[in-house]
């Protein structure tokens, strides 16, 4: 469907995210369905192994997680590159940074799709494309709806709920747990493992998001990351955002610590680009004007590399348990 990944016969199609990861967002089922061309990447997935396949077998669409395009960008960047036939890109896993899928959109003329979905629900839900009335948007508003995960694709249903289980507004500002269901999300796990796991139907995916009017899905955390202080909640994912849009930031994740008064509060942990200098009072600084004040990260921690995992995603658990006894400087 073209409001889905909108795969065609006339692709060549790269799935980057492996087929344990979410079964590879769908690709393996609907690549072949529709006759396209399928390209593998093998164990190389570095940004010079993945650029030149890329121009070797004319890929037109991949799908993968934002630090593999991390990797693509920087050896594109460095080596002044442009692609010859990659026109479209999916990504999800963990959200695309605004400053990632603009350099995409204008500079390669590459079409981002921000997508989310699970294992548990076959596995897409929803897949970031406007609606015809968009087209006639300035090109900020435009990207502002494209930052989101999307909305549903045919055959899956989602609500935002609050701790007390009632159902939240659609206005794009109240967040809540996110709630699926559909004839293909799963009603149990395999021997029954962690009991029911569906609430009156509703499948909960452990994800804490907004939904605007037009439907448009935009994810402000896992309920497992979003930093709770002093009673209220701060989006790990905004702040990461933010981050990342700094010219010299590399990679940026940023996590929650013990904080005597206000419970937690939030610790950036960056990577620095290589070559470039920055302190930790000029990236705070950088958040002046951007988010609410008290939103705004009482610590950066600037370390070598970030801990991923085998999809490519960033390991937040093992950070957490790197920076447990992290000290922050208004303790």
């Amino acid at each position: 469907m073209p409001d889905g990944l909108n795969v065609s016969a006339r692709d060549t199609v790269l799935p980057v995210v492996p087929m344990f990861h979410v079964n590879a967002w769908g690709l393996p089922y609907s690549v072949p369905l529709v006759g396209a061309k399928m390209v593998f990447p093998g164990p190389a997935m570095d940004g010079k192994s993945l650029y030149e396949l890329f121009e070797q077998e004319q890929v037109t669409f991949s799908a993968g997680v934002p630090t593999i395009w991390l990797g693509l960008l920087t050896y594109v960047t460095q080596n002044n590159l442009t692609f010859s036939s990659f026109k479209r890109t999916v990504i999800g896993g963990s959200a695309c940074p605004p400053a990632m899928m603009k350099t995409l959109r204008h500079q390669y003329g590459v079409e981002v799709v921000h997508a989310w979905g699970m294992t548990e629900m076959s596995p897409l839900g929803t897949a970031g494309t406007l609606l015809a009335r968009h087209a006639a948007l300035p090109e900020e508003a435009k990207q502002a709806i494209l930052e989101k995960q999307g909305h549903v694709i045919f055959g899956v249903d989602m609500k935002i709920v609050g701790d007390d289980d009632r159902e939240l507004p659609w206005d794009g500002k109240t967040y809540g747990n996110l709630l699926v269901k559909g004839p293909w999300v799963i009603s149990s796990y395999f021997k029954n493992e962690g009991g029911d796991v569906l609430e009156d139907g509703w499948f909960p995916t452990g994800d804490v998001a907004t939904i605007d009017a037009d439907g448009y899905m935009r994810i402000t955390d896992r309920s497992k990351d979003v930093i709770k202080s002093g009673g209220e909640w701060i989006s790990t994912i905004e702040l990461e955002n933010i981050a990342m849009a700094h010219p010299a930031v590399q990679q940026a994740a940023c996590i929650g610590v013990v904080h005597p008064k206000w419970d937690e509060r939030p610790l950036l942990v960056v990577v620095i680009k290589p070559g470039a200098t920055l302190s930790k009072e000029e990236l705070i600084q950088f958040y002046d004007g951007k988010i609410a004040k008290w939103w705004t990260p009482d610590d950066v921690a600037f370390v070598e590399a970030l801990p991923t995992g085998a999809t490519g995603k960033i390991l937040k658990n093992r950070m957490r348990e790197q920076f447990k006894d992290h000290k922050l400087p208004n303790a």
